[in-house]
């Protein structure tokens, strides 16, 4: 078994060895075996308890606000579960989805990941490309490149998950590829896509734009399965049914259908969020503004930044990259209300 996993292990190395050039900007010339670090022992007896195997395939979200990347991964029933979410070091810019080259934003929307974009050599420890802009961005007239999902604690329009965190979320993906994933869907989302959330930002210029974020969240949230992407015009389509289309990014959306299969369910969750919303507006909840001086920082890293300074932080997530803006993660908007 274990030389079976070490050959899987080197086959996947070899693939992404091959993919290297698109990712120049964030190569390192220097290579050793971190990319082939194992799964830990005590994920994959979280994996065994949930009814997973390393092998099975996984999706990823992300989530700004609370600084928080989630891995899901494909049980033996066919669902998708949650398998462990990661505190994230550092993210920059603001909520909102990333528009041009240099405006050191975080990408937001729906994004997949090919062997292609994993990147061993990443001056940065380990990394792997979410791929903006996908085509609907790109149909907008959206720049940017590389940006990355990483280790260390810096960003300057990625998410920092520091080395160990990112190591093992590396292994998750590369033994998934191994299992015969083709790719895994990443959602980066300004927030946890909640009715009180959504009342709280219900007044951001970006409200429409997340109102057809929160659709592709409801949707697997409610099945638990990736929903089936497409884009039309300015927007996501999630889980159309077959045949409906074709749907072209920047042109305007042919009639369609979501899936009668998921339809149940996701008008479900549906209602009964919008029914919460309203009640939260009826009821007074604020509609806040919340604007960062530069991204923010998982509270766990917060504290230790207070505590220790960058220097500590450094040490802790990377001891080599320094920390991103530390003054910036200290004035997150979001800290006072935790």
């Amino acid at each position: 078994m274990k030389t079976l996993s070490a050959n899987r292990r080197a086959v996947f190395a070899a693939a992404v060895l091959a993919g290297l050039l698109p990712l120049a900007g964030c190569v390192t010339t220097d290579m050793d075996s971190k990319h082939l670090a194992p799964i830990p022992a005590g994920l994959i007896s979280e994996m065994s308890a949930k009814g997973m195997n390393a092998a099975d395939p996984i999706l990823i979200r992300i989530y700004k606000k609370e600084s928080e990347l989630e891995v899901w991964k494909r049980a033996h029933n066919g669902q998708y579960a949650l398998l462990k979410t990661y505190p994230m070091c550092r993210w920059s810019g603001q909520l909102g989805p990333k528009k041009r080259e240099g405006d050191r934003q975080a990408p937001e929307g729906f994004y997949t990941v090919t062997p292609d974009q994993m990147n061993p050599r990443s001056q940065y420890y380990l990394s792997f490309n979410l791929g903006y802009p996908n085509a609907l961005e790109r149909a907008q007239g959206y720049t940017g490149s590389a940006l990355m999902v990483h280790g260390a604690c810096t960003s300057a329009g990625c998410f920092a998950m520091t080395d160990n965190g990112v190591s093992e979320i590396y292994a998750l993906a590369r033994e998934a590829f191994s299992g015969g994933q083709k790719g895994f869907q990443v959602q980066a989302l300004p927030f946890r896509m909640t009715p009180e959330n959504m009342a709280k930002h219900r007044n951001n210029p970006n409200i429409a734009f997340w109102r057809n974020l929160k659709e592709g969240s409801d949707h697997f949230e409610a099945t638990k399965t990736p929903p089936r992407l497409a884009a039309c015009g300015r927007r996501y389509v999630f889980d159309a049914k077959e045949g409906t289309g074709p749907f072209v990014p920047g042109e305007p959306c042919p009639p369609f259908e979501e899936d009668g299969t998921v339809v149940a369910a996701v008008g479900e969750k549906k209602s009964g969020d919008e029914k919460k919303l309203v009640e939260l507006v009826s009821k007074g909840f604020p509609a806040l503004s919340f604007t960062h001086v530069d991204g923010g920082m998982h509270p766990s890293f917060r504290d230790v930044l207070k505590a220790g300074g960058p220097q500590r932080l450094q040490a802790m997530t990377s001891g080599k990259v320094e920390v991103s803006r530390p003054d910036a993660a200290l004035l997150d908007p979001f800290s006072a209300l935790e």
